[in-house]
Formats: C-alpha cells, sequence, structure tokens
C-alpha cells in the first residue's frame, strides 16, 4: 500500500453517479486507495473546485480503508507520534498452576 507520510492525491469526481460531491484519494502510483467520508467530501470538494491549495499525505491503514492527513493553503499535514504497543508478558512465566482433581 502507501508508507506513512507518502503524499496523496485529492480528486474531486462530480460525475460519481452515486455521490456528485465524491473525492478520491489516490497514492503516489496513482492507485485509487479509496474515498473521502460523506462527511467530509462535499467540504473538501469545494475547497478544490474553489482552487483552495490542499496538501494530503497517507497517515495508515484502518479497519475501514486508509487514514490520511490533510492540511490547507501552503501548510504541510504533520503525522501524529507513533505509540509503541507495550509488549505483552512472557506467556511462559514459569506459573503452572496444581492440576484439580475430579470430584467423586
Amino acid at each position: 500500500m502507501c508508507t506513512p507520510g507518502e503524499p496523496v492525491a485529492l480528486v474531486s469526481e462530480p460525475r460519481n453517479p452515486v455521490d456528485p460531491n465524491a473525492v478520491m484519494v489516490i497514492s503516489a502510483r496513482d492507485i485509487q486507495i479509496g474515498y473521502l467520508t460523506a462527511e467530509r467530501a462535499p467540504w473538501i470538494g469545494a475547497m478544490l473546485r474553489a482552487g483552495r491549495a490542499i496538501d494530503a499525505v497517507f497517515q495508515g491503514p484502518t479497519s475501514a480503508g486508509a487514514a490520511i492527513r490533510v492540511a490547507f493553503d501552503g501548510d504541510r499535514p504533520v503525522l501524529p507520534l507513533v505509540s509503541h504497543p507495550r509488549p505483552h508478558p512472557d506467556a511462559d512465566s514459569g506459573f503452572w498452576p496444581d492440576p484439580t482433581p475430579p470430584d467423586d
């Protein structure tokens, strides 16, 4: 897919038969990786049509597709700091419970 911080393009798609406000997200490899959400597409699409400077980068994969970061008017998108998950405790801690005999 994409790497975090890689540029993506936002392309208004006014002839989309399902949603005339649709905005495609295109990777740096010219592959469509998705669409903006229906809530954000009209707002971002209006800015694209008005010629406003928009810069977007790939943030990371999500269960719904991908997350991107967007900045306007010459600003650069900023990725959030990556939080590293805590390591899981060792599954082999050496603890073995005593066997429980069946009740007869």
